[in-house]
């Protein structure tokens, strides 16, 4: 029997080790009653796609030893991106131009504080301002702008994206998966970790090439991960925008050869992962704490995605409702 995207996605065999913070759920009964003192109606499709979604453990399993306080900061940030996704991404005809405007005006409040747009106003605005406002006033300079520069490069993706679905682009392998790299997101919530452990980690070494090849393969583990979960629904409305279409169409694969196709460069990209994580460049006992924080970072980045989305009822029709962890 042909193998399905989803039953793949469970058989993928990922050695790193679960942990989410013991603050997650707690942290999720906040943020439910947060959204709608910003203002998300409680009785909405998407309000209720925030709760059901659990994004609160999402942050947990990728920040397990954040503190409470900035658990609730990072959940709120997620549940903004999640948000953002949902309102860019929930048409397979997104419109271009209402696309750029939205993205502009986010990128405007990062960087000043304040967005007035006509196309960026209400419970979207008013979540990332608040979830913002802690990164901002505690964090360094260069920390931020660090993380807007990661931001403008995921928004990059997106109108990317965007424009590519509404001329009917269809990527081709190498090029899609420099795209997602950017459309994933992963790599602001790379960033984040700094936020999260109160460690730094100087420009010279997050930016080492063997420090960017570690944060490649982990963005592509979960991206590639992400695109097998979702493959039904981005055959319909993504525009070939996944690994599997993308395979297919350019190697005239059939649907179950380009999902075995995946798995195998999935599997591959994970030994090369464990085998830069366990071997990674030093740069002296004043520096290698944070780089080795930032490692772990990026490893349940990739292992939260797994178990997280097998857990989240913002998947749960893809996953018959199943809740069994990633291997």
């Amino acid at each position: 029997m042909a193998m399905d995207g989803i039953t793949a996605a469970r058989q993928l065999r990922c050695p790193i080790p679960p942990k989410i913070s013991p603050h997650a759920d707690a942290v999720q009964r906040w943020l439910d009653d947060w959204i709608l003192r910003c203002g998300m109606p409680a009785a909405s499709r998407v309000t209720r796609r925030v709760t059901l979604g659990r994004v609160a453990r999402y942050a947990g399993r990728l920040y397990p030893d954040a503190t409470e306080p900035d658990l609730r900061t990072l959940s709120a940030l997620f549940t903004w991106f999640f948000l953002l996704d949902d309102e860019c991404d929930s048409s397979g005809q997104p419109d271009p131009d209402r696309v750029r405007d939205l993205l502009s005006a986010a990128l405007t409040l990062l960087r000043t504080g304040d967005a007035p747009s006509e196309s960026f106003n209400g419970p979207l605005r008013r979540i990332l301002a608040e979830a913002w406002r802690a990164p901002r006033e505690r964090m360094s300079a260069a920390w931020r702008d660090r993380f807007i520069a990661a931001v403008a490069h995921h928004f990059d993706g997106i109108l990317v994206e965007a424009v590519n679905k509404a001329d009917g682009r269809r990527p081709g392998v190498a090029e899609y998966i420099e795209l997602r790299r950017a459309t994933s997101a992963a790599y602001v919530s790379y960033v984040l970790i700094e936020f999260a452990t109160g460690v730094p980690v100087p420009d010279a070494i997050y930016h080492h090439p063997v420090v960017r090849e570690i944060s490649a393969t982990g963005n592509d583990l979960l991206s590639w991960f992400n695109d097998l979960l979702s493959l039904d629904r981005d055959a319909a409305t993504a525009g070939g925008h996944n690994l599997v279409l993308a395979l297919a169409r350019e190697r005239r694969l059939s649907r179950s050869a380009a999902i075995e196709e995946a798995v195998r460069r999935w599997h591959e990209t994970m030994l090369r992962f464990t085998e830069l994580c366990a071997t990674p460049p030093s740069f002296g006992p004043e520096f290698d704490p944070g780089l080795r924080k930032l490692i772990d970072g990026v490893a349940y980045s990739v292992r939260g995605t797994m178990d997280w989305s097998f857990e989240s009822a913002r998947y749960h029709a893809q996953t018959s409702g199943a809740a069994a962890p990633a291997r």
